[in-house]
């Protein structure tokens, strides 16, 4: 899931281009995987795999994919720090690699393309390999002094 790159956002308008150029559409929305019957879309190596997804969905009859995005914000690591800061379990190596995050601000950390075909969805993720650790640090929060409530409001929107 972790592509070479730390930012993801030239990926994820690429993949708006080309899915537009298909002549799709885009439904901003989230897959929970855990909650719906889906597959995972194994990559392998190539970067470019997302491509073969989009292009299956095509050949399927799919009009539209769902599409979602996540970048680090300023106010959701000022609430990620603070949290680790106040947390009961949090080492100092916990705090600096939150400290850490801060270069990655204004960042896309994570992004994600699905599709529905015959009650079953379809789902190609990428990720940073610092999302994976935000992920990581967030739970740890979560898990050593109360949650993190995203009110950010991003709605996966580009």
């Amino acid at each position: 899931m972790s592509p070479t790159s730390d930012d993801l956002t030239g990926m994820k308008e690429d993949m708006t281009a080309f899915i537009e150029g298909l002549g799709m559409r885009r439904f901003f929305g989230y897959v929970e995987c855990e909650e719906v019957p889906s597959v995972l879309w194994d990559s392998g190596q190539n970067p470019d795999g997302w491509k073969d997804f989009v292009e299956l969905a095509k050949a399927a009859g799919v009009l539209f994919l769902t599409m979602h995005s996540w970048a680090l914000d300023r106010d959701e690591y000022d609430r990620l720090t603070e949290r680790l800061a106040e947390g009961d379990y949090t080492s100092d190596d916990d705090l600096e690699e939150g400290r850490w995050l801060k270069g990655y601000i204004g960042k896309t950390g994570f992004v994600q393309l699905g599709w529905a075909y015959q009650g079953c969805m379809f789902v190609y993720e990428a990720g940073t390999e610092w999302y994976e650790q935000y992920q990581h640090l967030r739970e740890l929060a979560d898990d050593s002094g109360g949650f993190l409530i995203d009110e950010t409001g991003q709605s996966g929107e580009p």
